[in-house]
């Protein structure tokens, strides 16, 4: 399956379009907590384990749909664009029917040696909350 990628300018410009368009940051809350998409909901594609390894969220496609529903029009986005490559994928694999990736995430993509090589959202000068509505929040999230 084929997944729509999009531009860091192309999410801006959709989410600034009020056509009803989330924002799913798909990193952990530790990392959305340091910055984030202006009215992203969090929901961790995967999570650390109590040792600090990150493993798959077993509930990502379930807590997702029961908040938005399968039909929402979903921008996901990570870091770097790997992570919300690999959500993007899970959603539409369970029937999801208008989820694109956010290429270059928040902080860009990097080369083997930690240089930009394509800017994400923070780097291109967007607009970074750190506050977040409860709502928005990973742990009520989980709750539904």
């Amino acid at each position: 399956m084929q997944i729509k990628r999009i531009t860091p300018d192309e999410a801006k410009q959709e989410l600034e379009s009020k056509g009803g368009t989330i924002y799913l940051d798909v990193r952990t809350a530790r990392e959305f907590d340091a910055g984030h998409v202006p009215g992203a909901k969090n929901v961790p594609v995967v999570e650390p384990d109590p040792y600090g390894r990150m493993q798959p969220n077993p509930r990502f496609v379930e807590v997702v749909e029961a908040n938005f529903g399968k039909n929402a029009k979903l921008i996901a986005g990570c870091q770097k664009g790997g992570r919300s490559l690999k959500a993007a994928g899970l959603l539409l694999d369970a029937g999801f029917t208008a989820v694109v990736d956010m290429r270059g995430g928040f902080g860009g993509e990097t080369d083997e040696f930690g240089q930009l090589t394509f800017p994400g959202w923070a780097p291109r000068g967007f607009p970074v909350a750190q506050e977040s509505a409860p709502e928005d929040r990973y742990e009520n999230l989980a709750k539904r």
